[in-house]
C-alpha cells in the first residue's frame, strides 16, 4: 500500500470507508477539553470538513487538560487556535470557525443549507443549548453525540457512551435534566457520553462571584470524552454501529 499519511488508518478501515470520512462534514460545538481532542482526533482520522465552534479565548486555567491551550496562545481566539493547529495537522482539511456561542435563538448559521452536516459534535456546558442541538440534530435525521459531566472525575476508564436513557441511575445531575428535558421535547434517541465515577469534591476550591466556582478537572477525563465521542461518530457514519 502506497504510503501517506492516513496509510494506518487505511489499513484498519479500507479505502473506501477512508473516502467517506474525506467526504465528511462535521460540527464540533465547544473547543475545551472534551471538543478539542474531538475536533483533533477528527481531524487525525481524515475528516474533510470541520466546522468548530466557539466564542471563548485560550486561558491558563485551560492549559491543564485542553489540547489547544499552550503557553504561546494564551489570549487567543478558541478558534483560531483550532484553525492553526488543525490546518498543521492535516493542510487539506477544511476548517470553517464561528466564533460564537451556539443559543437555541442563532442556530442557523449551522442548521442552514450552505452545510450538510453528516455528525454534530456536542461538546458545551449550556443545558439550554445542548437540548436545541438534540432537538434539531433529531428533527433532522443528523447523527449528534453530546458531553454529559467530565467535571470534577479523575478516572477515565469510567466513561462510557450509549444512549441517553443508560444514564438512568447515574447520580449525574445533568443527566437527569438532559433524560426528562428530551423527553418533553420528543426526542427518543440521543447519544451521549458519560461517567459513572461519582464526582469528587473540589480542594481549596474558594468561592466564586455569587458563591459559584469552575468544576475540578485534570488532563485524563475531558480529553477521552472527546476522544470517545468522535470514535462514536466516526463509527456510526461508517455504519459499523
Amino acid at each position: 500500500m502506497e504510503q501517506h499519511w492516513l496509510c494506518r488508518t487505511e489499513v484498519l478501515i479500507g479505502k473506501e470507508n477512508m473516502e467517506k470520512i474525506k467526504n465528511a462534514t462535521i460540527a464540533v460545538i465547544g473547543l475545551g477539553g472534551v471538543g478539542g481532542s474531538a475536533a483533533e482526533s477528527l481531524c487525525r482520522v481524515g475528516v474533510g470538513r470541520l466546522i468548530v465552534v466557539d466564542n471563548d479565548i485560550v486561558d491558563v486555567s485551560n492549559i491543564n487538560r485542553q489540547i489547544l491551550a499552550v503557553s504561546d496562545n494564551v489570549g487567543q481566539d478558541k478558534c483560531d487556535a483550532a484553525y492553526k493547529r488543525l490546518k498543521l495537522i492535516n493542510p487539506g482539511v477544511e476548517v470553517i470557525t464561528h466564533k460564537q456561542f451556539y443559543l437555541p435563538d442563532n442556530s442557523d448559521f449551522l442548521f442552514n443549507s450552505l452545510y450538510r452536516l453528516d455528525a454534530v459534535v456536542d461538546a458545551i456546558d449550556t443545558v439550554t443549548a445542548k437540548l436545541d442541538i438534540a432537538k434539531k440534530c433529531y428533527e433532522l435525521s443528523i447523527p449528534s453525540i453530546s458531553c454529559l459531566g467530565t467535571g470534577n472525575r479523575i478516572d477515565p476508564s469510567m466513561l462510557c457512551w450509549g444512549d441517553i436513557k443508560d444514564t438512568s441511575g447515574t447520580g449525574c445531575p445533568l443527566a437527569r435534566i438532559m433524560r426528562r428535558e428530551l423527553k418533553k421535547r420528543g426526542v427518543q434517541n440521543q447519544m451521549v457520553v458519560y461517567s459513572k465515577e461519582q464526582p469528587v469534591s473540589g480542594i481549596n476550591i474558594g468561592t466564586g462571584e455569587n458563591g459559584r466556582h469552575s468544576p475540578a478537572s485534570c488532563s485524563f477525563v475531558p480529553p477521552v470524552a472527546g476522544y470517545i465521542m468522535s470514535s462514536v461518530i466516526i463509527r456510526k457514519l461508517l455504519g459499523i454501529i
